[in-house]
């Protein structure tokens, strides 16, 4: 790996609905040109950990070359399996003592893939932090948060206490909702691009 390489910004997230498969999604953008591709599907998976790691797979293997990827990621079991899982496991050959005995790392498939990637890849993780707000605001300055920390807010809404007496019917969220919030995660997660490579850019303008 050579510092020519190109160097990768990989966001990564899952997320889970009732009334649709969960899905995983990422987002792949070149730190210098700012040409980004993403994309996303549906698992019949239970596990929301696991769709996570399988986001962050999917989206080192549509690297077409040896690369820098920066990993955007809120997800604790991602990072900390890269950061301090990897060695080891590969050292004992993918198994884990639990419970007294021994049996196969967790997701043991998905973690050989990435450690595959490493062969070829050079990555390093960065938190993707999440904050609730009572109201939007226009502009993430306004919250005085760093611009180097992506920010995703949502509306709190408190939740009204049925008598234990009263049956709760399941909620239906109607496609259009849907529709709409998945538009406006879309809208959240490119203003967290913006935020992160902004001084990347501002870097690599110094630099030229």
């Amino acid at each position: 790996m050579t510092s020519n390489s190109p160097h990768y910004l990989l966001f990564s997230e899952a997320s889970r609905d009732r009334c649709s498969l969960p899905t995983w999604r990422f987002v792949l953008q070149n730190v210098e040109s700012q040409r980004r591709f993403a994309a996303t599907d549906s698992e019949p998976c239970d596990c929301g950990e696991r769709l996570e790691l399988l986001a962050v797979v999917r989206g080192l293997e549509a690297l077409d070359g040896p690369a820098r990827v920066t990993l955007v990621t809120k997800s604790r079991y991602v990072s900390r399996g890269i950061k301090k899982g990897l060695a080891e496991w590969r050292a004992n050959d993918w198994k884990w003592e639990r419970f007294g005995r021994i049996v196969p790392v967790r997701d043991h498939d998905l973690w050989r893939r990435v450690d595959r990637a490493l062969q070829f890849h050079t990555i390093t993780c960065q938190a993707w932090q999440f904050e609730t707000v009572e109201v939007e605001p226009t502009s993430l300055n306004e919250m005085g948060v760093p611009a180097e920390i992506p920010v995703v807010t949502r509306r709190t809404r408190r939740r009204r206490v049925d008598p234990p007496h009263v049956e709760r019917l399941p909620r239906v969220v109607h496609p259009v909702q849907r529709l709409k919030r998945r538009k406006t995660q879309a809208a959240h997660l490119t203003a967290a691009l913006r935020n992160v490579t902004r001084p990347m850019r501002e870097a690599v303008g110094a630099a030229t």
